[in-house]
């Protein structure tokens, strides 16, 4: 099981349970089925909407998450949240990226939080 915190100027935080390893629970999914309001509009990782934050609650262990899909990285640099640099030093240093598309990003057995 994976804790989500999920934090927003407008909203106080609300942690959830999420099954990890499903590969059909996304944030945005989790978000929606615990009436946390992450905007959104395709559901699909094409419009950018649902762009959030991502850390590890955990400062011992740096998050891992799954790997940016192909969507995610075009939509991340169309809307100025992940540049080319960063993609590239990403790669190399083999860490996943702060951004993601809470419609596109999978749970893992992580304890994270979610800004957005």
């Amino acid at each position: 099981m994976a804790l989500i915190t999920f934090s927003s100027p407008d909203y106080r935080d609300k942690t959830v349970y999420a099954v990890a390893g499903s590969h059909t629970e996304t944030v945005l999914k989790i978000a929606r089925e615990n009436k946390i309001p992450i905007d959104f509009e395709c559901e699909d990782g094409e419009c950018g909407t649902c762009a959030v934050q991502v850390s590890s609650v955990d400062d011992k262990h740096q998050r891992m998450g799954g790997p940016l899909t192909e969507k995610e990285k075009k939509v991340l640099q169309e809307i100025g949240k992940l540049t080319k640099d960063e993609m590239e030093q990403m790669i190399v240093d083999d860490l996943p990226s702060k951004w993601r598309l809470a419609c596109q990003m999978i749970v893992r057995d992580e304890d994270i939080l979610v800004q957005y």
